[in-house]
């Protein structure tokens, strides 16, 4: 390169130099750019939500006398009304979270609430109240009626019920608390939110100062669903709460103490089946036809019409033979005889209960019973009028010295509103009827009462009610299926597939003595079941087959080794004269 030509490359370089100054600065205004972005995305991805929840809805409320519902620290669905100073539940509420027992009348429009000695009567619209004959009155609406909805006041259920509560405002709201015992608690460590759901980004729902204390319904990992003092419900991070630490909370109340009537030792029931005035005559040679009876229910009253009246078979001269052999007498009340009276309408309005109620008790006065055996059965659309009714006719019956028993079907889906676990409360003893496992109506022919009928009725029962209240029933006769076979159904009548039966049926029922006679004249061997409990003869007459499942002393030991392994109250029989004398040797080896 010449001399002359270096200043000319030294002068291209330093252009260069000058053009790449430009590129530098729109590379770190990007980057800064980026930077930006990132630490904008950065900031809100990580930083809280200031959004704040709509209380209203939160708490889901509506009008404005509408109060929210914190129930042990739960947020629930239902809310009450806040109405001249007063907090008022829906009677549904009230039933389901805190206190059965109050019954409402939807067709008298009365408010009813037992306890172990009085029964309460509150009239719609009313300060005053009726507490067994008292007179007494509160400073506010007891019970307020808007359109189909029943409201009652919070302060007057707590009177009866172990619970407490405490009302609020922004948003209204009653936070109760109902169980008592062990709780968890933690101090707030620094001034926090609580939120809709755990997360910086869920709406807040209330601000918590440092100090305070939540109690901690559901410890998750890293956020927590708490509830604060003043019924705040939702989550704050784990972080600004302290060490979880358990409480015991607790009120002072007296809570109500049921009595029983119970008999020393066994009871061994015989039902006595009177339909005549006839009948009751014969009292001595029934009672002497058994061993070990130490309590005759004769199935003296039913329901006789819709207001409450009953029809009596009753007789004193009865009852005065009985307590000269030692023997009680409950007499049983039921509603089946008369088909024009409508046991749902009774119940169901309170002027007729209560006047069925003292007719009941004027009768057992008068005749000097010991005891009421009641069998309402087939009962529909009664809801928890059965119940109450059982609750009103038990405070009658203590105070006046009477044993109340409760005739039951054994458990079902469908037999659930006979609430046996309430009636072992009011009632003395409730029977299990452990029969009729088929009847006329059944789908198929089959057992009376199978040993596994028997031992599931029984361990259902006891799931409700104590063993010492629990009374097993028993059948002393069987029934005798008569089946015919289907046209084209040949003559395999165990043929039945995919609920097909190849024969139509009937069936009779007979006593212990007669079934032996019957199936003895037909040659019939009878067969053990041990499936069943007892034996299964069958045999053929007239081109048509006979089935009978046995009942029998060996059927009948059977059924009284569950009432033994389970240490019920005893046994009672369904019913007398069907047996025959040698079952009453089986019975008083595990009824004595």
């Amino acid at each position: 390169m010449s001399e002359t030509d270096r200043p000319r490359a030294r002068r291209r370089k330093k252009r260069s130099r000058v053009n790449m100054t430009p590129v530098f600065v729109s590379i770190v205004f990007i980057v800064i750019v980026l930077f930006a972005v990132i630490l904008s995305i950065f900031i809100k991805k990580y930083s809280p939500s200031k959004e704040r929840v709509n209380l209203q809805e939160y708490y889901h409320l509506q009008a404005e006398d509408d109060m929210a519902l914190i129930l042990d620290q739960q947020l629930i669905e239902d809310t009450a009304k806040y109405w001249d100073g007063q907090v008022y539940l829906k009677y549904e509420t009230v039933q389901m979270y805190l206190n059965q027992r109050f019954y409402w009348d939807f067709n008298e429009n009365i408010l009813r609430y037992t306890t172990d000695s009085d029964v309460i009567s509150v009239n719609a619209g009313e300060n005053s109240y009726m507490e067994g004959k008292k007179n007494n009155t509160e400073a506010y609406t007891i019970v307020r009626v808007d359109g189909e909805a029943v409201y009652l006041a919070l302060e007057f259920v707590q009177k009866y019920t172990n619970m407490d509560f405490v009302q609020y405002a922004e948003p209204n709201r009653a936070v109760i608390t109902a169980a008592w015992g062990e709780i968890s608690k933690a101090a707030v460590k620094k001034d926090t939110q609580i939120r809709v759901r755990g997360g910086i980004k869920s709406p807040v729902v209330s601000d918590v100062k440092k100090g305070s204390s939540v109690i901690v319904i559901e410890n998750g990992d890293k956020w927590s669903r708490v509830c604060t003092e003043n019924g705040m419900v939702g989550y704050v991070s784990n972080r600004r709460i302290g060490e979880i630490k358990q409480e015991i909370i607790s009120r002072e109340f007296e809570e109500p103490q049921f009595t029983h009537m119970l008999k020393d030792g066994p009871v061994s029931l015989g039902w006595h089946q009177v339909t005549s005035q006839e009948a009751n005559q014969r009292i001595a040679n029934v009672l002497q036809s058994t061993k070990g009876v130490n309590v005759i229910s004769p199935t003296w009253f039913y329901l006789n019409d819709n207001e409450g009246n009953i029809y009596s078979l009753a007789s004193r001269e009865y009852v005065e033979y009985c307590h000269k052999q030692n023997v009680e007498v409950w007499g049983l009340v039921s509603n089946l005889e008369n088909p024009d009276a409508d046991a749902t309408y009774v119940l169901t309005h309170t002027s007729t209960r209560d006047y069925l109620t003292n007719q009941i008790i004027s009768a057992a006065i008068e005749y000097n019973l010991d005891g009421i055996n009641l069998d309402f059965e087939a009962l529909r659309d009664v809801g928890d009028a059965y119940i109450q009714f059982i609750r009103e006719l038990s405070i009658k019956c203590e105070n006046n010295d009477l044993v109340l028993s409760i005739d039951n079907y054994v458990p079902s889906s469908y037999t659930a509103f006979y609430n046996r676990s309430e009636q072992a409360v009011f009632a003395d003893y409730v029977i299990i009827m452990a029969y009729d496992e088929h009847y006329s109506g059944s789908e198929d022919i089959g057992s009376v009462s199978s040993i596994g009928f028997v031992e599931k009725g029984v361990t259902d029962t006891l799931q409700e009610v104590p063993a010492e209240q629990t009374i097993l029933g028993i059948p002393f006769y069987s029934r005798v299926w008569e089946l015919t076979p289907k046209e084209g159904a040949g003559e395999d009548v165990e043929s039945a597939s995919e609920g097909y039966l190849p024969y139509t049926f009937t069936c009779t029922e007979e006593g212990m003595q007669t079934i032996e006679d019957r199936y003895t004249a037909n040659g019939a061997q009878p067969v053990w079941s041990e499936e069943d409990g007892q034996y299964v003869a069958e045999y053929k007459a007239e081109e048509k087959t006979y089935k009978i499942w046995i009942e029998n002393e060996v059927s009948l030991e059977e059924k009284l080794k569950v009432m033994k392994e389970h240490g019920l109250a005893g046994a009672a029989y369904w019913k007398l004269g069907l047996e025959r004398p040698s079952a009453w040797d089986s019975i008083i080896k595990y009824v004595n």
